[in-house]
């Protein structure tokens, strides 16, 4: 796979997802199992039947899903040769091929809908991705998803944000600490919220929420990790960048664009977060085109 998650345990998590956002996505069309032969409309084709199909994008754009079309054909029973002509986080032009179909005709056309939804929904992502990279050129701030993701795709988004160009943020509630002002208020404070943190969990980091410049030096003071600045302004961005001074990691979410991101990564700032990435989805359009028949 060309790109993975850094942690570990996210990298496991992907490769179980995978299997398991297939499993559910064909149960849907299948009556609730991964059997072909529940495929009503299918039983009218011949059951020895073969074909050849060409998969193909009408947008330009950043191809992803390629695991995702392998696990589709494997769990209805294999009987198909993919052959590839693109690859995870490569750019694709308007009219291009991305792969061709060869194969049991029953099972192409029951995983036709399937293949085209995840490819379209995560191409879609990555293309967007790659639009607000795009933007952060010639800069030093990386741009980040976030965990406003659609349920039960949230590795397969961050997966796609990776081959768009994007970076991941924390997977889930497991893998980095985001202190917030409800944590802040039950430990005692900012000081107090990030050194009980360290106890818990020594190895993982700390991002944390903070609301004015007195709070965001606190932050510094105890070593956090991260600092998100909420609700502040451009000239109150770029004082709590000269403030800080390089000593933690600073980030901004919420109110940016694909107009706004590259004003915004100018003001001083190493990580913008954005949740429109993954829960703003426009799909790719693809299509899958029978071009022969025995």
């Amino acid at each position: 796979m060309l790109f993975s998650f850094k942690n570990v345990q996210g990298a496991i998590m992907l490769e179980d997802d995978i299997r398991l956002n297939v499993e559910i996505a064909l149960k849907e069309d299948l009556g609730g199992i991964s059997d072909p032969n529940c495929d009503v409309s299918a039983q009218l084709i011949p059951e020895d039947a073969e074909s050849e199909a060409s998969v193909i994008t009408r947008e330009s754009g950043i191809f992803c899903g390629e695991k995702w079309v392998e696990e589709i054909i494997r769990q209805l029973g294999g009987k198909v040769e993919i052959t590839w002509f693109t690859k995870d986080g490569e750019a694709v032009k308007a009219g291009q091929e991305l792969f061709h179909l060869k194969g049991n005709t029953r099972i192409m056309t029951t995983a036709e809908r399937t293949i085209l939804n995840f490819i379209q929904m995560l191409s879609g992502v990555a293309t967007v991705v790659s639009a607000y990279v795009k933007e952060l050129e010639g800069t030093s701030c990386s741009l980040f998803d976030t965990r406003k993701s659609i349920p039960g795709l949230r590795t397969a988004l961050k997966y796609a944000v990776a081959c768009g160009g994007g970076k991941n943020h924390r997977i889930g509630l497991f893998d980095m600490f985001f202190i917030k002002e409800i944590h802040i208020a039950a430990a005692g404070g900012i000081t107090q919220a990030i050194l009980k943190a360290r106890e818990i969990a020594p190895d993982k980091k700390i991002d944390i929420l903070v609301a004015n410049l007195d709070e965001l030096k606190e932050a510094l003071a105890a070593k956090a990790d991260i600092i998100m600045l909420h609700n502040f302004d451009y000239a109150q961005i770029e004082e709590a960048a000269a403030v800080n001074n390089h000593q933690a990691k600073l980030e901004i979410s919420g109110n940016v664009n694909l107009e706004t991101i590259g004003k915004f990564a100018q003001s001083g700032v190493d990580y913008i977060s954005v949740g429109a990435l993954t829960k703003h989805i426009t799909a790719l359009e693809v299509y899958m085109r029978f071009v022969k028949k025995s």
